[in-house]
């Protein structure tokens, strides 16, 4: 049985005040679990007191999904699971470009449908955002999904504020999902106040900076094969020379509150806005556990102001992605 845990509310939608990024299950941070400690995992992450799981078609590909289904089968009716469509899969795996044209969404949802174990989607995002088809196209078809059974909520995922109006015009939006943290703020003045007036959730990934925010990456960190960190300028030795600085002064606020450098970032965001629900990856109960600690950790206001300040203070050195993935986030 899951363990009671604070809950927030996604547009409609009532999930765990932290969700789980199951992406790191399947790629991206090296060697990755054997299956059935993966799935050990995520029933682990469910009796801990998660609800909220969040995976993709692309990520494996299709493994990840396949995990998440596998594992959470026997406790579908107690758990929201949000999954994407949004890229051009070929038949070996690899990536080719996006694709969000409304039969690519339906093949892509009866996909999901199958390796998820389930009848119905309860959050699709749209992965990212299609310039060659009318965001108005793509929320027809989730709309006409959600009509049919198959899909409970449409999200979007690094959408800018014109295409987020555009697509809740024609469906309501339930969340956002983009990145957010200590780290990277931008969102704050981008996408929150239009979220904030059409009632619209925010899912932050990658709340801990990939890792940066726990502490545990150092300047002499580096990252080996299959570890997308290597390839992100924002992890080059250069640049964690002045980025640590930020989880320095983090850490002094951690050390004063008897807490730890992630549950103080995650703390901080959620102090941001009740309806932020960030989605911290793992791949260890124990970091899982300690994430959840964030929800009773309460930041009085010189603790939050003294974040802010020290996030206003350091100037992060690096973007976010590669060129190439840079030029698929819709900034419209």
């Amino acid at each position: 049985m899951s363990r009671t845990r604070p809950t927030r509310t996604l547009g409609t939608l009532e999930v765990s005040g932290l969700g789980l990024g199951c992406m790191g299950l399947s790629q991206s941070f090296g060697a990755t679990p054997e299956r059935e400690d993966a799935v050990a995992f995520l029933r682990a992450a469910y009796d801990a007191g998660v609800t909220f799981f969040d995976t993709a078609e692309v990520y494996g590909p299709f493994d990840n999904e396949e995990l998440v289904g596998e594992a959470l089968a026997p406790v579908r009716d107690d758990v929201v699971i949000a999954t994407k469509f949004g890229f051009a899969i070929e038949p070996d795996g690899t990536q080719n470009g996006v694709n969000s044209r409304p039969e690519h969404v339906r093949a892509a949802v009866e996909g999901s449908l199958r390796r998820l174990r389930t009848d119905t989607i309860d959050l699709l995002y749209q992965h990212r955002v299609d310039p060659d088809v009318p965001i108005e196209d793509v929320a027809g078809t989730v709309r006409e999904l959600i009509t049919e059974g198959k899909v409970r909520h449409l999200g979007l995922s690094e959408a800018g504020p014109t295409t987020i109006r555009r697509a809740h015009a024609v469906q309501p939006v339930t969340a956002l999902q983009s990145e957010y943290s200590l780290f990277w703020r931008e969102p704050e003045t981008s996408v929150l106040p239009v979220l904030e007036e059409l009632g619209i959730g925010f899912v932050p990934f990658s709340p801990l900076g990939r890792g940066i925010l726990t502490g545990a990456v150092t300047r002499d960190s580096t990252f080996g094969e299959g570890d997308i960190r290597a390839n992100l300028p924002r992890f080059s030795r250069e640049a964690l020379e002045t980025n640590l600085d930020l989880v320095d002064r983090v850490r002094a606020v951690a050390d004063r509150l008897d807490a730890t450098v992630g549950q103080v970032a995650l703390a901080w965001l959620l102090a941001q806005q009740s309806w932020i629900v960030p989605i911290p990856g793992t791949r260890r109960v124990e970091r899982l556990e300690e994430n959840l600690g964030a929800l009773d950790l309460e930041l009085g206001p010189n603790d939050l102001a003294e974040l802010t300040e020290a996030s206003d203070a350091v100037a992060v050195v690096g973007e976010r992605y590669p060129e190439a993935m840079q030029a698929m986030i819709d900034r419209s």
